[in-house]
């Protein structure tokens, strides 16, 4: 039997080309999944797809269930004929291949606003009836979603434990206020969240007919300003005030003598344990409908996670706790069946993280760029890598190909240049052509590195707040000589 290679290009949605400022679903979507099928390409990869808060990182996100209504396509609106073509002009920009969250923000809630008062209006009974039955389909999770927008609107954007005491703490009598009197805003969050998922699903479903499988992306932690800890403080632990125990974060090591500490709440796995991980099985149930590969960030978080005072300055107090990976995983797989999983297993990597992927034959990441440093054996080299595994130029979080080469000092460039046979030229090139002929299934590449740009396009860099996530492309750049050069490696390489 033929075994099966893959190879695939990582781009978020928002770096997509188009008019409105930021990539959408919309015809742009469609071209791209064009070029990676005529290049040969049989993955496409994404960061996480909820609404963002400040920052604009999708790992940080209001709802482990919604989707970013900033990525509709605002043109469906005019097609359906509940705006006209004059309402968009506001939203109209040059692509300066970078994002300005700012303006797009301030743009669309008119334009939302009256596509709903007009669906409300005169959209036919096929519409409604769509509508209604999306609501029904995600009631768990989007009526908790919608009611939580709205009060967060109402109230002026703040984060939810800063809301009134009896709002806060989920009074059913406050609740039951919010709900008449925000009726047509919950409405308004719930159209906003049909409208996306109708057009993520169209996306999807054409990448699958062109036999292009989406690779998702779920944090393993979620934002405390969001509907879920809103919704389900019990999930997590929280004293009798609603306020974190303990927060997640990694240790000190060799980039950080302080550590990092993300803040996010950590699970009571206790709870969990007990609900038979209910709310994990939906989430991942509800991710494999909008993708066919899941990578779950932070990994190691599911076999231990370091955790961290509330309060604390930084993450050096912080301590390692046992988390019920393998149960959680049991628990999916007797729900989902396959576990079409890839585990994030990047930084401190202890011997419990690998047995809890190898025990579920999870792939694990390999970085290439992380292959030429000073370390004498280094398992990010090519020669060191497994089948079961999917190798990276690099993620979101490293900088370009380039913009890494660039950056590299006379010793590493030295070894880098001797183990790859490349002499300067072309070097995203031939990180590419070294990742496709690795012994790993799966393949990715950024998109940045096809292009062969510079740390102008990295996408994240972590520890800074902001400033990040705003790269684009323009349609100008997809070239057909980049299609022929992917198509190409692909063959040789049985991808």
């Amino acid at each position: 039997m033929e075994h099966k290679r893959y190879s695939g290009i990582l781009l978020h949605p928002t770096s997509l080309p188009g008019e409105f400022g930021i990539g959408n679903l919309g015809p742009e979507s469609l071209k791209f999944i064009d070029f990676l099928a005529e290049a040969g390409q049989s993955l496409w990869q994404i960061l996480p797809l909820g609404p963002t808060g400040p920052g604009d990182s999708p790992y940080q996100s209001f709802s482990a269930f919604a989707l970013n209504p900033l990525l509709i396509d605002l043109n469906h609106f005019v097609n359906k004929g509940l705006i006209g073509k004059g309402d968009l002009e506001e939203a109209r920009v040059q692509n300066t291949g970078r994002i300005d969250y700012a303006f797009v923000n301030s743009t669309r809630s008119h334009i939302f606003t009256k596509a709903y008062q007009s669906f409300l209006a005169s959209a036919p009974d096929q519409d409604r009836k769509a509508l209604a039955s999306f609501n029904l389909r995600n009631r768990s999770w989007l009526d908790d979603y919608a009611l939580f927008m709205a009060i967060k609107d109402y109230y002026g954007g703040i984060a939810w434990h800063e809301w009134p005491a009896p709002v806060r703490k989920r009074d059913n009598k406050a609740l039951n206020g919010f709900r008449k009197m925000l009726a047509w805003e919950t409405g308004y969050h719930r159209f906003l969240q049909f409208v996306v998922n109708c057009q993520w699903m169209n996306v999807k479903a054409y990448a699958n007919d062109r036999k292009i499988k989406i690779v998702g992306d779920i944090p393993l932690y979620i934002s405390f300003d969001s509907s879920d800890a809103w919704s389900k403080p019990e999930m997590f632990l929280l004293d009798k005030k609603l306020k974190p125990i303990l927060v997640a974060g990694v240790p000190p090591d060799f980039f950080s003598e302080t550590g990092q500490l993300w803040g996010n709440p950590v699970y009571d796995w206790e709870y969990q344990k007990r609900t038979n991980f209910h709310w994990w099985v939906q989430r991942m149930e509800y991710n494999l409908e909008l993708a066919d590969i899941i990578r779950i960030d932070h990994f190691r978080g599911l076999a231990a996670y370091w955790a961290v005072p509330y309060g604390a300055e930084n993450a050096i107090e912080g301590e390692w706790l046992p988390a019920p990976g393998e149960a959680l995983f049991k628990a999916l797989t007797r729900k989902t069946g396959t576990l079409p999983v890839i585990a994030e297993d990047l930084g401190v990597i202890t011997p419990d993280v690998d047995e809890l992927r190898e025990k579920f034959g999870l792939p694990g990441m390999k970085i290439l760029q992380f292959g030429f440093d000073k370390a004498e054996v280094n398992p990010y080299l090519p020669h060191f890598y497994t089948q079961n595994s999917i190798v990276y130029t690099g993620t979101h979080d490293n900088d370009t190909v380039m913009g890494w080469y660039q950056l590299m000092d006379e010793e590493d460039r030295r070894k880098f240049h001797e183990y790859s046979g490349c002499d300067g030229c072309d070097v995203h090139w031939q990180m590419i052509r070294m990742s496709m002929a690795s012994v790993s299934d799966y393949a990715v590449i950024p998109l940045q590195d096809v292009f062969g740009l510079g740390s102008e396009a990295r996408m994240n860099i972590p520890g800074t707040p902001y400033g990040n996530w705003q790269w684009r492309f323009q349609e100008s750049d997809l070239l057909t000589e980049y299609a022929e050069k992917l198509h190409h490696l692909c063959r040789l390489y049985n991808r």
